[in-house]
């Protein structure tokens, strides 16, 4: 798997829309919004827009636990 280092922005965006959905509350202008910007990162750094939206989307929907320190 691929690891993507997202700009902060791009994952602002699509947690400000993942909360909308689960509100019932997206609107077009906020999914546009990550879609474009999902299609600009594909296309600045060479992958796949389908394999940066999914990671997105994991990224912001199930986030893994911060580390603490011993």
């Amino acid at each position: 798997m691929t690891t993507f280092d997202f700009p902060t922005d791009l994952l602002a965006a699509g947690r400000a829309s993942w909360e909308a959905i689960q509100a019932g509350r997206l609107t077009v202008a906020q999914a546009t919004a990550v879609h474009d910007g999902v299609v600009a990162y594909a296309t600045e750094h060479g992958h796949s827009r389908y394999e940066v939206e999914m990671a997105l989307k994991r990224t912001v929907r199930h986030p893994e636990p911060e580390a603490t320190e011993d």
